[in-house]
């Protein structure tokens, strides 16, 4: 007969991801072992390996719940300023998460990496979308890529240098998603430049 799990089990492993993003943004993932994420978590190897059987299952679950939240949000906001204004909000909450997206999804195995680059391109793919109902006569097939690109090089770096909470001076992530808006948006209705322009 299978084992009952306690009622709060999902909790813990909520707390255990949630933990772990933190140990992975600050020693990166290979530098915590098992060992240090047990220590981080404030519990035993043993306990931790009940819930995950191994530092890459923990990894696998941060990366496939966060992508699949980023999937909905862009699933269910179609108007472009309001995706960017959500995507930043979420940004501002997830840094651990977005480090491990970015810096650490190479070290999976294939088959787990390849579902989480996937769901990566399933996002990129939801903004191009949202891009071209905002844009329909400034996107083309060829240049389509380039501005979905353009777009995420404006946010995606954000947590690096933006952090409010620590510095009273900065610009806080909802007003940098008007920001961004504005540039993005008024940048795609200006006057194109052509190779004689430069």
């Amino acid at each position: 007969m299978a084992r009952t799990l306690a009622s709060d089990h999902q909790l813990q492993r909520d707390d255990i991801l949630e933990k772990a993003a933190t140990a992975f943004a600050n020693h990166s993932y290979p530098g915590t072992s098992m060992s240090v994420l047990a220590q981080t978590c404030g519990t035993s190897k043993a306990r931790l390996y009940h819930y995950y059987p191994s530092k890459e299952a923990i990894l696998f679950d941060l990366l496939d719940r966060y992508t699949r939240v980023l999937i909905t949000l862009a699933e269910s906001h179609q108007d472009l300023p309001a995706l960017i204004a959500a995507f930043l909000a979420e940004y501002e909450h997830s840094q651990t998460r977005h480090i491990a997206l970015l810096n650490d999804v190479k070290f999976l195995e294939a088959p787990q990496r390849q579902l989480i680059l996937d769901a990566q391109r399933k996002i990129v793919d939801l903004f191009a979308a949202a891009i071209q109902r905002s844009f329909p006569e400034r996107t083309t097939a060829q240049n389509r890529s380039a501005i979905t690109m353009l777009l995420f090089g404006m946010i995606n770096w954000t947590f690096t240098w933006l952090k409010p909470q620590q510095d009273a001076d900065k610009i806080s992530y909802a007003d940098f998603a008007i920001l961004v808006t504005q540039i993005f948006m008024q940048g795609m209705l200006g006057v194109p430049v052509t190779k004689g322009d430069r």
